[in-house]
């Protein structure tokens, strides 16, 4: 691999890694990245989602206090989130790529709508009660569906995470990013394990693409806490749409 190639991958890891800590999305830049290099489709989305995973381990870390006080709800979700992104891993393996690609877009600009009215649904939702209630059957169904998109392709799988809990669970922004990131390293982490037992990814690129996911992962959860909760809204809904956009392209 030449120097310029090497470069290449670690720039788009970085980029990823700081799109995936904010919202997700970061596989529209790494992922495109690896095709433009010569590598086949299947190859690229393998060793893209083994790649960014540390950039997700880093996301996670730095969101560790607004996830401290979730461990309970975490430890629920965590076997749905699993089963999920197994899921998602096996139809990628198993089905043409152009059967889930017609619904991807779709799924991604449904998630945007729905975070973006995330506010008002909500208050609907509640009915001006003072103590905004769990929503279990919500939360695990839509955290179920997240999953195995994610273990699928993953682009935006941070912005279907954060619309669902968004509706499902009582908390901020801050907080529901928090438990986003946690399982969007959940689902990549056992995506990629299926992967490398499928095999079939490249080493090389894996490394250097892992290399700047992960100092993006970190920078990116850092960006979205200091962003205050309307301006990280607008980003995470920009960066929905933006993907919905390129993926009908």
């Amino acid at each position: 691999m030449s120097a310029s190639h090497v470069v290449l991958i670690v720039v788009a890891g970085l980029i990823a890694g700081v799109f995936n800590g904010v919202a997700g999305g970061g596989s529209l830049v790494s992922f495109p990245v690896l095709l433009a290099l010569g590598y086949p489709a299947l190859t690229a989305n393998i060793t893209n989602t083994i790649g960014i995973w540390p950039g997700y381990v880093a996301s996670a870390a730095g969101f560790r206090r607004e996830v401290g006080d979730q461990s309970r709800r975490l430890l629920r979700l965590t076997p749905v989130a699993l089963a999920g992104g197994i899921a998602g891993a096996v139809l990628l393996l198993t089905t043409s790529p152009a059967l889930f690609d017609d619904v991807v877009p779709w799924l991604v600009l449904g998630a945007s709508a729905l975070f973006a009215a995330q506010p008002v649904l909500r208050r609907s939702l509640d009915r001006g009660s003072v103590h905004p209630r769990t929503r279990p059957v919500l939360l695990v169904a839509g955290v179920f569906v997240a999953s195995v998109y994610g273990g699928y392709f993953g682009a935006a799988m941070g912005v279907m995470f954060l619309a669902v809990l968004g509706l499902a669970v009582p908390a901020s922004l801050a907080h529901t990013s928090g438990l986003r990131a946690v399982l969007s390293m959940i689902v990549n982490g056992v995506a990629a394990i299926v992967f490398l037992v499928h095999g079939g990814l490249a080493w090389e690129a894996v490394g250097w693409l892992a290399l700047g996911s992960l100092a993006g992962g970190y920078l990116g959860a850092r960006l979205a806490l200091a962003l205050p909760a309307p301006v990280l809204r607008l980003v995470v809904v920009v960066i929905g749409l933006g993907t919905a956009v390129k993926l009908l392209a």
